[in-house]
């Protein structure tokens, strides 16, 4: 199992999109049996329980694959499949459907017949796909948070850009600087960062959270 970080190219927008309710879908292919599964999930804690009720479903299934995407704690698994070809094909169809927090399980059944890495691929891939097309979606918005470390002297010019550009401030500490926590939408992260820049003549410091 690989845990990840979600990528700049998922969260591209603000907006995406989370299942309401489970969705379900079935492909045969050469007789291996590929039961796909979408589940709205928040969290690992969630994820592992719902792996053990899916693996408690289906003894005799040969795989369970599985990626998760939530907000900070991500993370997918071939479950003894090659390499790339379960995961990660069901990662790209959760990434072009613009899904979030959301679980999305492949559970096969052998049938005999060796697909091959393609065949594998393709299977995976489709299996998310069809189950997909029955799910009901409803739009999320995604935000982002933000660490900004200025002079005393350019606080109160900071928040002034964040009431102007709808940023929340939703803390500030002090020490030899003052550094503010603030939260924003993700697709606006890279304008803001501009116009802070421009504003306060580079005289900025990106920090990953209000401790550094």
């Amino acid at each position: 199992m690989r845990r990840m970080l979600l990528q700049q190219n998922i969260l591209g927008s603000s907006i995406m999109y989370q299942v309401i309710a489970a969705a379900y879908s079935e492909l045969e292919i050469k007789k291996s049996r590929f039961l796909g599964q979408l589940h709205p999930i928040s969290s690992r804690a969630e994820t592992r329980s719902k792996l053990a009720e899916i693996r408690a479903q289906h003894p005799n299934a040969v795989h369970v694959c599985w990626v998760l995407l939530c907000a900070g704690d991500s993370g997918l698994d071939d479950d003894g499949e090659p390499s790339g070809t379960a995961a990660k094909p069901m990662y790209n169809v959760l990434v072009h459907k613009e899904l979030f927090n959301i679980l999305a399980v492949v559970v096969r059944y052998w049938g005999g017949i060796k697909l091959g890495a393609g065949g594998l691929t393709r299977a995976y891939g489709q299996a998310i796909s069809d189950a997909c097309k029955t799910a009901e979606l409803v739009p999320i918005e995604i935000l982002t948070d933000m660490y900004l470390s200025v002079q005393f002297s350019d606080e109160s010019s900071l928040r002034r850009l964040c009431e102007q550009k709808g940023v929340k401030v939703l803390r500030i500490s002090y020490a030899e600087r003052a550094v503010l926590q603030l939260q924003l939408k993700t697709d606006a992260v890279n304008e803001f960062e501009r116009c802070a820049l421009d504003l306060l003549r580079g005289d900025l410091l990106f920090l990953n959270n209000c401790s550094e």
